[in-house]
């Protein structure tokens, strides 16, 4: 299962990217909302994609399907190999059917059941986006959408690559693994966490110490 970034901030874009196990970026608007305000969006993402040269999904506005198709123009501009983020909304699956003619790649977003996935995968979708986070905030069990989604993409060999989105901890990563999810789209503060662990830490001091006496033996 590829990882993928969900963020905006390019410190943290910087960062996880030097470590070298991410294979892309998926923004929204709330996320460029939180950066500075003195930067246009443009430059942002453009920053971006020349930071991760990966997959960027970056997210239209509009909620009619002619405003959604300018927007995709206009992203596209700024970088063709950009995916383009559409809301799981009939004016957005119009969208989709349109650019999916142009071989544009899309990712359908706020996906809550398998059945909206399978209305995306229909439309010609790259990718759809299911939330597992914001389901389980309600009360309910967001994996359901995930594994009944997957058991759904297997039974009847569906293209669509699905993302696993609104991840709030590391186990909600695990969990779409084994689901059988493509990609999991996760915060910087959970995909940090998922780099660290107690004893790898204990373990790694030990070594080092050791070694140091090993020098020091041979130094006597």
């Amino acid at each position: 299962m590829q990882l993928y970034l969900d963020s905006a901030n390019m410190k943290e874009i910087e960062i996880i990217n030097s470590y070298g196990f991410i294979n892309g970026i998926t923004t929204n608007p709330s996320l460029l909302a939180k950066e500075d305000p003195s930067l246009s969006i443009k430059d942002l993402i453009v920053s971006i994609y020349k930071t991760i040269g990966g997959h960027v999904s970056v997210e239209v506005n509009s909620t009619d399907t002619a405003g959604m198709l300018k927007e995709a123009e206009e992203i596209l501009s700024w970088f063709p190999e950009a995916t383009i983020k559409i809301p799981m909304i009939p004016n957005g699956l119009a969208a989709v059917k349109e650019l999916s003619k142009q071989d544009i790649p899309t990712n359908v977003t706020l996906i809550f059941t398998a059945m909206q996935a399978l209305a995306a995968n229909n439309a010609g979708a790259s990718y759809v986006s299911v939330f597992v986070g914001r389901l389980d905030d309600i009360g309910t069990d967001g994996m359901i959408a995930v594994k009944d989604t997957c058991e759904i993409w297997d039974r009847h060999g569906l293209e669509s690559q699905i993302i696993a989105a609104s991840i709030r901890h590391p186990i909600h990563i695990l969990d779409c693994a084994k689901a059988g999810a493509d990609i999991a789209t996760v915060p910087y503060k959970v995909l940090s966490q998922i780099l660290h662990h107690s004893l790898t830490d204990s373990g790694l001091a030990s070594f080092i110490s050791d070694h140091k006496k090993m020098l020091a033996a041979k130094e006597q």
